[in-house]
């Protein structure tokens, strides 16, 4: 009985009780992710179609969640341009880029991310060189099937690549620049049709970048992301459908 009561209080520590309170909130977390996974995959695979209404509460159902998780998944969507906020009306999903939306976003792209692979060359430190050397590895590897679940991986190290060079700038303004383009890559993927259609090239051409920058050469860093920039705005808008 004593053993029994030790138990008892021990539960009852303080400690103890956060660390159920963190293991809740680890478990929302885990919970919000896979919603977002479950909505990106189906904006991606085409099963949600531009212009259809997202219901918080019809998501849940299906998902067999609470209508909470969804909302932070919608919310996290948002920011990728993927859907949109419509007073009084929820969610609904985003219209596809444009050509001039397109244009917008890969001229924001040139002029930002040569000028982050210029910075992060002369501040590049060996353990983020070890980083983007395995992004580039994870680019290599991943799969590139025709559906989402199967070029997710892809999409994710590309991001990274990117991401990982804009951080090593250490300069503030500059990651939230290249953050609020980064949250479009999603649904630029859409502009030029759905899947990986030019892993071989740009897979080389992020190589190009990550030579440049193991090399510490500044200006070749940049101008070798200019021309990745560059050749995905050509490679997207050769297999863009007509307006």
């Amino acid at each position: 009985m004593q053993k029994a009561s030790n138990g008892t209080r021990a539960r009852n520590r303080p400690e103890d009780q956060l660390g159920r309170k963190e293991g809740r909130t680890v478990s929302r977390q885990v919970l919000a992710d896979h919603v977002y996974e479950e909505l990106l995959a189906s904006l991606m695979d085409g099963r949600l179609e531009p212009g259809t209404a997202v219901s918080i509460d019809g998501t849940a159902r299906e998902l067999d969640v609470s209508p909470t998780p969804v909302r932070e998944a919608l919310a996290r969507l948002e920011h990728t341009g993927m859907v949109r906020r419509v007073a009084l009306k929820g969610y609904r999903v985003a219209p596809v880029f444009t050509r001039e939306d397109f244009a917008d976003l890969m001229e924001a792209r040139l002029a930002i991310e040569p000028v982050n692979a210029r910075l992060a060359c002369t501040r590049l430190n060996p353990h983020r060189l070890a980083e983007l050397e395995q992004t580039v590895a994870d680019l290599k590897s991943a799969p590139r099937g025709p559906s989402f679940a199967e070029y997710k991986d892809y999409l994710e190290a590309d991001e990274r690549f990117h991401q990982l060079i804009a951080q090593q700038t250490d300069n503030q303004f500059l990651v939230g620049a290249y953050a609020a383009l980064g949250g479009q890559v999603q649904r630029f993927r859409l502009f030029g049709g759905v899947g990986i259609t030019d892993a071989e090239n740009a897979i080389a051409e992020h190589q190009s970048v990550l030579d440049a920058l193991s090399g510490g050469d500044p200006e070749k860093a940049g101008a070798a992301m200019a021309a990745h920039i560059q050749k995905v705005r050509e490679r997207a808008m050769a297999d863009a459908p007509e307006e």
